[in-house]
């Protein structure tokens, strides 16, 4: 393992270098960390390690300073029960903890389900959605809820040795538990259920401090974990700075990194001055200085809910004192080369660049080169119309919707999002940015995106003129698209603006073509009814989201409505525009704009994974483009007009289109 320290020089005569499992487990490059992370996340929504919420085998101690504010929540195994599992959150400004047992069922042995108190449910996964989706209180007892998880943000088999070697330095402090795949002893922490740090066993001083210094520094995220590798400091420099570490009298060295500036929910833990400069072998020196401040780290730890969020840099030596690193000289090489490229990086951008505030929006119209288009193109030629309606019919809901998404994500900035990009922004996503101040045109673009696409797609149900079957085959197909975009590519984006489409006054009130879609089209009427519209209706009022793990563009039209409301006219109202609802909602999907722009690199991920292999369709790629649409809804003239009058204007189209179809006198609302 690797310890920077004032002394290690001393004790590498001590410790000559040698292979163990141990050492390979803990000295992984982050970037193949962060890359095991991204397989774990990739894993079948049926294996609970594809979920970020579930953080395996940590102490209860190190979830409790996960969990900051009220509707967090992680799940991770039980230490004391082997199989059983402890749901970590905090509600009411207070930790809490609920086991959930692994139980049998009576009627078939082999058979197990996971019970929380007097729900039972085949999988934890189910357990989470039942009660993050229903809002329900995880106990009778009290009124926890929980909302929000906490991702890791480091592999599981990381946290696995970590943890596991970290338990087998204190052999009386802790108890066997049990062992797993890679033949690595784990321990469980001997504490009751409940307990601060404070409340800890008063006669093993090592160990309180230990689990402190290992909460104190949990603050470190994944972009902060720098090469375990750094260079070594000085022989007889005191370790004042963040950069450098604290030996302890275990023989462990807690590595603390620099914070990042580009992450806010990090700590910049300040180490004590009077950390011993002399080898580990004078227990009573060295453990008077690691308890000098024990307070400080708790108040450190409670005072600001910004200082946890993510796990430490705990890497035990594998046995003795430390061992100084050993590199090859390519190795050395290649960190030299890195560092200089750096170097010259910061010279080039100076201490800090400004982002740049987007004054203009990123759609040209009237610039935009089409295939489809001339020109000089009139509002809703039919020649284009048609070549439209072809392209479409030629291809299944799935093609089209993996087309939807990739300029989705493109739009929001999730996708091809270049360095300098991120230099702008000031950020790494665009669904951070767009929480932001300076993210006010992304987010009226996103809207111009959102409504355009709705109108899009609503004109292609009215434009169908044929028979009343041929449109509720069509009805059936849109349907099915909005499907694809919830269930299997995980775009909620692009989901909210068909599902817009589908409710829209003047597709609704089509009675003939719903009973018609009733009657040849029933599995997809059910669907539509049972499912989707209410998916919908609770992810707008804050009832229900969609899984981390499986979401490539979460819901962000609420928080898009919330920050820019005005902007777009003819909207009905928002459910928190009404008085029955209250704060509760708006206060939820703000709290979900905070997960969305925390989990950037997570969704992006996801998107790669989803579009993995798709190859696309230039024309049919381009219908999808929000270019084309507005030229095509409002000709090269009409589409750099005012939103406003644009929309006004083709909301009457719309009513006349389909007014058309299905004369008023024969109208009845659904």
């Amino acid at each position: 393992a690797l310890c920077i320290g004032s002394d290690v020089m001393m004790f590498s005569a001590l410790c000559p270098p040698q292979f163990s499992k141990e050492k390979y487990l803990l000295e992984s490059p982050p970037e193949k960390l962060r890359k095991e992370l991204e397989e774990e996340l990739k894993l079948s929504p049926a294996d609970i390690r594809s979920h970020g919420w579930y953080h395996g085998h940590i102490p209860q101690e190190v979830s409790e300073t996960l969990v900051v504010r009220n509707g967090d929540f992680l799940v991770h195994d039980s230490l004391t029960n082997v199989g059983d599992f402890i749901l970590t959150c905090r509600w009411d400004n207070e930790v809490l903890h609920f086991k959930i047992s692994k139980v049998l069922v009576k009627s078939n042995e082999t058979k197990v389900q996971y019970m929380l108190e007097s729900d039972c449910f085949d999988s934890v996964q189910e357990l989470v959605r039942f009660y993050v989706g229903q809002r329900k209180p995880l106990s009778q007892s009290c009124a926890a809820h929980i909302y929000c998880p906490v991702c890791r943000t480091l592999p599981l088999r990381y946290l696995e040795a970590t943890f596991a070697l970290a338990s087998s330095k204190h052999g009386s402090a802790y108890s066997p538990s049990s062992q797993r795949g890679a033949h690595i002893k784990r321990r469980s922490v001997t504490m009751t259920d409940g307990l601060t740090t404070e409340k800890m066993i008063p006669h093993s001083p090592s160990t309180v401090h230990h689990h402190k210094d290992a909460m104190r520094n949990c603050a470190m995220s994944m972009d902060q974990i720098q090469e375990f590798r750094c260079p070594l400091s000085p022989v007889g420099e005191t370790p004042l700075s963040p950069a450098h570490s604290i030996t302890h009298l275990s023989g462990r060295a807690l590595a603390v990194v620099p914070p990042s500036p580009v992450m806010r929910r990090s700590s910049d833990p300040q180490l004590s001055p009077t950390a011993s400069s002399s080898p580990p072998e004078l227990p009573t020196q060295t453990s008077q200085s690691a308890n000098s401040s024990p307070a400080h780290y708790s108040s450190h730890q409670s005072h600001s809910s910004e200082t946890a969020g993510s796990y430490c840099d705990l890497r035990p030596c594998a046995s003795g004192p430390p061992k100084p690193p050993t590199k090859s000289y390519v190795e050395r090489l290649r960190v030299e080369e890195r560092r200089k490229q750096e170097g010259k990086e910061e010279e080039e951008e100076g201490t800090f660049r400004s982002p740049q505030v987007e004054t203009a929006s990123s759609f040209r119209p009237s610039r935009y080169e089409s295939r489809l288009l001339p020109a000089e193109n009139k509002p809703l030629e039919m020649s284009v119309l048609k070549k439209v309606k072809e392209l479409l019919a030629e291809v299944d809901a799935r093609t089209a919707a993996k087309h939807i998404t990739v300029y989705d994500c493109k739009v929001a900035r999730i996708l091809g999002v270049t360095s300098e990009m991120q230099r702008m922004m000031g950020v790494s996503s665009g669904l951070e940015l767009l929480t932001l101040p300076h993210g006010h045109q992304l987010r009226l673009d996103l809207l111009e995106r959102f409504f355009t696409m709705s109108i899009m797609m609503a004109v292609d149900l009215l434009g169908c003129t044929g028979s009343t079957e041929e449109r509720a085959a069509l009805l059936h197909k849109t349907i099915q698209l909005a499907a694809e975009l919830k269930n299997n590519l995980g775009n909620m984006f692009g989901f909210a603006a068909v599902m817009r489409a589908l409710e829209l006054p003047q597709i609704s009130r089509l009675e003939q073509t719903w009973v018609t879609l009733r009657q040849r089209h029933t599995e997809g009427a059910i669907l539509y009814e049972k499912k989707l519209k209410p998916f919908m209706k609770n992810m707008n009022d804050g009832k229900e989201s969609s899984a981390l793990s499986n979401t490539t563009f979460p819901h962000i039209l609420p928080v898009l409505s919330l920050l820019e409301r005005g902007m777009a006219v003819g909207e009905v109202l928002e459910p928190w525009e009404s008085t029955e609802v209250g704060v509760d909602v708006v206060m939820f999907h703000l709290e979900a704009a905070r997960t969305i722009a925390h989990h950037g690199e997570i969704y992006r991920t996801n998107a790669e994974n989803k579009l993995q292999g798709f190859q696309e369709r230039p024309e049919l790629g381009e219908i999808f483009q929000t270019e084309f649409q507005m030229r095509l809804l409002w000709g090269c003239r009409g589409s750099e007009g005012s939103q406003s009058e644009r929309y006004e204007k083709f909301d009457k189209v719309l009513t006349a289109l389909s007014q058309k179809l299905e004369p008023p006198a024969r109208h009845s609302e659904l």
